[in-house]
């Protein structure tokens, strides 16, 4: 019995553990099995290989049963995840359902999931902007959340790295509030964006309008090539999977890669519960699994342990891992474990219309569209706001046809466009300050499916946030008219936060121990064999989008581990 005790143990031993395969986790992954580490991947939800599990990704219109239609049942049965404007018949698999993990929401919140291998990779909007020192230097200038350990140089070169590897289209702006990257051939401003944009330079001195920057592939590198991934089709259908490759996700990309090294184990069905810590050892000595097919709790080990389960699961974890040397979270010394969680503000829209270059229009299909950098409190404190926004841009022509008549009739008039004038728009990405009181916890009685308490989110909008959007529609909309656009209207949606799908904070990186739990290399202050690269680690969330800064902070993290490990620090 006791030959067949330690024999389980090693069989469930191993260098590394990685805990969630998105964007952050598969490249923890990648980057742990390339220098050598075996690597168990923990995922909670089904495993999902790249082309083969992705069902509805050739299905033309006619072919879903409601034509692309969520069913009144299923919109019934998920009040949440179908408000996400990507969940729809054909991707409803890639989306985690909302009885499947059910919260408490002490303020309103709409926490999009998706719970499978890959995580949201398969689903994210690919938007992929460096931040620059203006945004790592943000609280340190208005003394809003605690400053942030690391600056743009110490990411600069690890940016480069994920960029080469991921495929990232963009052009070179020369904005010292956008650095430039690693870019492959960019999309084109069509020509109304393109009008906007000569427009803006002529009548704003900090104001730019550019071609946002994504993760597709617009020319196979040899490294990409590597991967099996190929040139982007632009099908812009990238949420149901997209079999080429075509834009970065960890099942087309860094899953497979590790994989190839031999090295690398992966455990779809493996609810996380908790990590085991050591009183003794003084460290993390691995992970607590609740089957998700038998209900079975197993350990697994490992000297090194990354976290990469997205900022509220990672949480959730963390928190739940208790011991009598951390009796309200793993590493929570500091106590701020689950506090400063912060996330985009998405709720502004400006739309109008332009009546000039109707000699042109749009053809084909772009994953992409215009970006304007944020202007607003860069240089100098300016507004009765702290931070910023940036902001998206696109237009299209208006385009009508006919749906009268019958048979013949009906055929010859549907096949008529009659072009109108142009559409613009605009939706708002505005920065959150993180504050104790936004922050997430442990349900002291209810429980999930699986015996883990339920989270409870309390998570919202302040004042900051309300001039924030009043602000943007202001500064929009007289741009719009600046321009000739006409017909101008504005929106606030009003959504509840996390419908943004960009929430980070929790489990902050900081300088002093006593005011976050992460130190510059996302390494526990506490427990240092334990990493945490996901949007949990953000100390501020900035104006860009985040993934990018979780994949080059893993690679950073992952890099400095396994050193750490081989001098016997860890």
């Amino acid at each position: 019995m006791s030959n067949f005790n330690i024999d389980s143990t090693k069989n469930r031993t191993y260098d590394a553990i990685v805990i969630g395969s998105g964007i952050s986790g598969g490249w923890a992954a990648k980057e742990l099995t390339g220098k050598g580490l075996r690597t168990l991947v923990l995922e909670r939800g089904r495993d999902v290989r790249h082309v083969v599990d992705y069902p509805t990704t050739m299905l033309q219109p006619w072919e879903f049963e409601h034509r692309g239609q969520l069913p009144y049942e299923v919109k019934q049965e998920n009040p949440i995840v179908s408000k996400c404007y990507a969940f729809y018949e054909g991707t409803t698999q890639f989306f985690a359902k909302d009885k499947e993990h059910p919260y408490v929401q002490e303020k309103p919140f709409d926490w999009i999931r998706g719970y499978q291998v890959g995580g949201k990779s398969l689903l994210w909007a690919r938007q992929t902007q460096r931040w620059s020192n203006f945004d790592f230097e943000g609280p340190a200038r208005d003394g809003f959340a605690v400053d942030w350990p690391i600056r743009y140089n110490d990411l600069a070169p690890w940016y480069s790295y994920v960029e080469k590897f991921a495929g990232i289209t963009g052009n070179k702006d020369g904005l010292d509030t956008l650095p430039d990257g690693e870019f492959l051939p960019p999309h084109d401003l069509n020509c109304v964006e393109k009008y906007f944009k000569e427009q803006v330079s002529k009548n704003y001195k900090d104001r730019h309008i550019i071609i946002g920057r994504a993760a597709h592939i617009t020319k196979a590198q040899p490294i990409h090539l590597q991967q099996g991934r190929a040139q982007c089709q632009h099908r812009t259908i990238c949420e149901r999977g997209c079999p080429f490759g075509g834009y970065f996700s960890s099942n087309a990309s860094t899953i497979p890669w590790a994989m190839k090294t031999g090295k690398m184990t992966l455990r779809p069905d493996s609810v996380v519960h908790s990590i085991i810590y050591d009183e003794k050892k003084g460290k993390a000595t691995g992970v607590r699994v609740i089957d998700a097919n038998t209900k079975e709790m197993i350990e697994f080990y490992a000297k090194i342990i990354f976290v990469n389960a997205a900022a509220l699961n990672t949480n959730l974890i963390l928190l739940n891992s208790t011991s009598n040397r951390f009796q309200n979270g793993l590493g929570n010394d500091s106590g701020v474990l689950g506090k400063y969680v912060a996330f985009h503000n998405y709720r502004a829209r400006v739309s109008g219309e332009y009546d000039g270059l109707l000699d042109s229009t749009t053809d084909g299909r772009r994953p992409n569209s215009g970006y304007i950098p944020r202007f607003r409190n860069v240089y100098k404190q300016e507004t009765d706001f702290l931070r910023g926004y940036a902001a998206g841009f696109d237009g299209r022509r208006i385009e009508y046809n006919s749906s009268e008549g019958i048979g013949e009739d009906l055929k010859v008039n549907l096949g008529k466009v009659t072009r109108g004038a142009w559409s613009v728009g605009s939706h708002m990405m505005g920065e959150t300050i993180p504050k104790e009181s936004n922050y997430v916890a442990l349900d002291k009685a209810l429980k999930d499916p699986y015996g883990i308490p339920q989270l409870r989110i309390a998570v919202g909008y302040d004042d900051n946030d309300e001039k924030m959007v009043k602000d943007y529609l202001q500064q929009m909309t007289d741009m719009f008219e600046k321009a000739g656009f006409k017909n101008i209207k504005t929106y606030d949606s009003k959504q509840a936060a996390g419908l943004d799908i960009h929430e980070m904070g929790g489990a902050r990186m900081g300088k002093d121990p006593k005011t976050s739990i992460l130190n510059k290399w996302n390494q526990m202050h506490a427990c240092k064999n334990v990493f945490v690269t996901d949007g949990a680690s953000m100390t501020s969330t900035s104006t860009q989008n985040p993934s990018l800064t979780y994949m080059a902070m893993t690679a950073r993290a992952a890099d400095y581990a396994v050193k750490q490990m081989r001098m016997g620090n860890l």
